[in-house]
């Protein structure tokens, strides 16, 4: 893939950079965005600081939640402005809209973080109109917001149209070390599958059962695999309509690779649980976590592996009991010799709450996007600056 990055841009003093950036982070109750929320932020300030050091004017867009085309003022950007400058050095300029005049009295080096993107409906309904408006406050626009770039939105994708568009140094990054999972892929290539639905990652399991030497499924997308192979799962969350595409699938193939024994209870909120054989899995149960005979098997396929490539974890992590497995399979990944990629929000969270995103060669911003980015899709926040 060709990209065509910010710093192919020779000069951009004095240039207004219109940026979009992923801000869409937790505001705590006292209203400030805490360092234990502020990753998405740090993984963007090389472009920033990349952008300040050429002496251009920095305009930032970024959406916060859901406020449904309307201004919502829990929703407002001013905690992140302020985080922002902190992680920064400097002053981060806050607009109270979406459309100011200030952005002509900015100085070069100078950085504005305009107003939730997502008050304005024309955002997520990718008006044409909305992008011209955008447009008309800058000379140059970078996207290095890959977590939404699978949207169609007016300031990801339809502001192409009317900028010359490049790729911010984070988007660059994560293009790059995706890429190399489809393209060029280290083998053994292992690909690990979890999360809620399988429907949203048929595709990707479909693809890389094609081209990579093991695909390790958990989480509760796995119990509708099971559920096809004749294994029972209680009553734990299964996809019916899924069946028929699942069936299609060669599940005898050695690739593929499904829990063996789990944690189960009774509740999603149960502060208890029995391990046991996934065949002995009881009507009234529900499986919520990989127990340690898969994660002996998931070892020894992780230890013969030269690339790994995860999205998605391996149990209801949301209660510290059955989020076990996942922690033990961020472990192994930490510990393993391959070239180590991970995405997604939840996987992201437990490798953060255990210290070791240093020991993963890249963590991916995107959940979504990198799905669909590994589904071989192109994606319409890339359309002008990939090829």
């Amino acid at each position: 893939m060709k990209i065509k990055s910010i710093r192919q841009v020779k000069n951009l003093k004095g240039k207004r950079v219109l940026v979009r950036v992923d801000f869409n982070v937790s505001i705590g109750k006292n209203m400030k965005v805490g360092s234990d929320e502020d990753y998405r932020l740090v993984r963007s300030l090389p472009t920033i600081k990349y952008l300040i050091r050429k002496g251009a004017k920095v305009i930032l867009m970024a959406h916060l939640g859901r406020p449904d085309g309307k201004e919502v003022d829990k929703l407002r950007l001013d905690p992140v402005a302020i985080r922002l400058s902190q992680l920064l050095g400097k002053c981060v300029y806050k607009s109270d809209k979406i459309f100011t005049n200030f952005v002509n009295e900015l100085k070069n080096g100078d950085v504005l973080l305009l107003e939730n993107i997502r008050f304005d409906a024309r955002e997520e309904k990718g008006g044409k109109a909305f992008a011209r408006e955008l447009a008309k406050m800058a000379d140059i626009y970078v996207n290095d917001a890959f977590a939404v770039s699978h949207r169609a939105h007016a300031s990801v994708a339809t502001i192409q149209e009317y900028l010359p568009s490049y790729a911010g140094l984070l988007m660059e990054d994560e293009i790059k070390n995706l890429s190399k999972a489809i393209e060029n892929p280290k083998k053994p290539l292992t690909v690990i599958i979890g999360g809620a639905k399988i429907s949203t990652k048929i595709k990707v399991i479909e693809r890389f059962l094609a081209v990579a030497n093991n695909v390790l499924l958990g989480g509760a997308l796995a119990n509708t695999v099971l559920n096809v192979m004749g294994v029972s799962v209680g009553k734990s969350l299964v996809e019916p309509k899924m069946y028929p595409v699942i069936k299609k699938i060669k599940l005898t193939d050695n690739k593929l690779r499904v829990p063996v024994d789990g944690l189960m209870a009774k509740s999603f909120t149960a502060k208890k649980g029995r391990m046991d054989a996934l065949a002995d899995v009881k009507k009234d149960e529900l499986i919520l976590d990989i127990g340690p005979d898969t994660i002996n098997l998931y070892e020894k396929i992780i230890k013969s592996s030269k690339m790994i490539v995860w999205n998605g974890p391996m149990g209801l992590i949301e209660t510290p009991f059955f989020a076990q497995g996942t922690e033990a399979l961020v472990k192994l990944l930490a510990q393993s010799k391959a070239y180590t990629v991970d995405g997604g929000g939840e996987s992201v969270q437990v490798i953060r709450s255990l210290g070791l995103e240093d020991k993963f060669n890249f963590i991916s911003t995107g959940g979504g996007a990198m799905l669909e980015f590994l589904e071989g899709k192109k994606l319409p926040g890339l359309k002008k600056i990939v090829s």
